[in-house]
C-alpha cells in the first residue's frame, strides 16, 4: 500500500476502525491526522501516535487523502468550510451514508477524485465488508489506494452504478443487525428452554462463526447446498426449517432488505 498523508474528518467508530486497522498493518501513525471536536476521541488516537486536530481546513489542506467520516446530517456544514481547500489533486473518500458523489463534489467545489464507501461495523474487528463506487474519471491509483485502505479492515466490493450503493447498504451496511437479531432470538429461545445465558451465548455465537467460516472456505459450494448438507430428511434440522418455511422466512428477509433499500433512497433525497 502506498504511503500518503491521510486526514480523517470525524473520529467516530468507523474512523477508529479504519485508523486502527491501518496501524495494525504497519502504516505510519505520523501520516494520519484525525480531526474531531471531542477531546476524549482525540486522546484515543493520540495515544496511538496519530496526529490530532480541531482544524478541519488546515488538516485537509496538508493531506493527500481526506476521509469524510462525519454523520450525513453534518455533511453540508463540514463540507462548506472545507470548500476553501483545493481538492483538485487530492483523493476524497466519503464514508457518509446517503450522500451522493455528485453532492460531495458540489459541496467541495474542487473535488475531482471522490470515492464513496459504505463500510459496516465488523470493520471494528477487521472483518468489515465495504462497498465502493467511483466515477470513471477518478484516477486508477486513487481507486487502488481507497481499496487498500478499506482492505486494511476487511473485504471490498466495487459497484459500477452508484444506485447499487443502496443495495450494498441492505446487503452489508445494515446486515450485521439482521444477524445479531437472529442470534439474539436464538439466545432468548434457549433461555426460555432452560439454558443459562452463558451457555446460550456460547452455543449461538460459535455456531454462527462456524457457519460463516464454512461459507468462506467453500466459495464454490452454493449456500443452498451447505444448508442441505446439514439437513437430514425427517430429522431435527428439517423440523426447524419447516417452521421457517411455513412462516415464509425467505419472503420476510426479502421484504426487510427492500425496506432498507427504499429508506436509503429516501435518505439520499432528503440530503439533496
Amino acid at each position: 500500500m502506498q504511503q500518503k498523508s491521510i486526514c480523517f474528518i470525524g473520529g467516530g467508530n468507523m474512523a477508529q476502525a479504519i485508523v486502527f486497522g491501518l496501524l495494525k498493518t504497519g502504516y505510519p501513525a505520523n501520516l494520519i491526522t484525525v480531526c474531531d471536536r471531542n477531546a476524549p476521541k482525540r486522546a484515543l488516537f493520540a495515544e496511538q501516535g496519530v496526529l490530532v486536530s480541531t482544524d478541519n481546513v488546515k488538516a485537509a489542506a496538508a493531506s493527500d487523502v481526506v476521509v469524510l467520516a462525519v454523520k450525513p446530517q453534518g455533511a453540508a456544514e463540514v463540507c462548506s468550510a472545507l470548500s476553501a481547500v483545493d481538492f483538485s489533486q487530492k483523493l476524497v473518500i466519503s464514508i457518509m451514508a446517503a450522500i451522493s458523489v455528485e453532492k460531495i463534489t458540489a459541496l467541495l467545489h474542487h473535488a475531482n477524485n471522490v470515492v464513496r464507501v459504505m463500510p459496516n461495523t465488523p470493520a471494528l474487528v477487521s472483518q468489515g465488508m465495504s462497498g465502493l463506487f467511483a466515477q470513471n474519471s477518478v484516477k486508477e491509483n486513487f481507486k487502488k489506494f481507497a481499496d487498500d485502505l478499506l482492505q486494511a479492515v476487511g473485504k471490498t466490493c466495487w459497484v459500477k452504478d452508484e444506485q447499487d450503493m443502496h443495495l450494498v447498504t441492505a446487503a452489508s451496511g445494515s446486515s450485521p443487525a439482521y444477524f445479531f437479531l437472529f442470534m439474539e432470538s436464538m439466545q432468548q429461545a434457549l433461555l426460555k428452554m432452560g439454558l443459562t445465558a452463558e451457555q446460550a451465548r456460547l452455543l449461538v455465537q460459535q455456531s454462527a462463526l462456524g457457519a460463516a467460516q464454512m461459507v468462506v472456505e467453500n466459495p464454490t459450494v452454493e449456500l443452498a447446498t451447505l444448508r442441505q448438507n446439514v439437513t437430514s430428511k425427517g430429522g431435527t434440522t428439517a423440523a426447524a426449517l419447516n417452521v421457517f418455511n411455513e412462516k415464509q422466512l425467505e419472503q420476510i428477509v426479502e421484504q426487510a432488505m427492500q425496506a432498507c433499500v427504499e429508506r436509503s433512497k429516501e435518505m439520499e433525497k432528503l440530503m439533496g
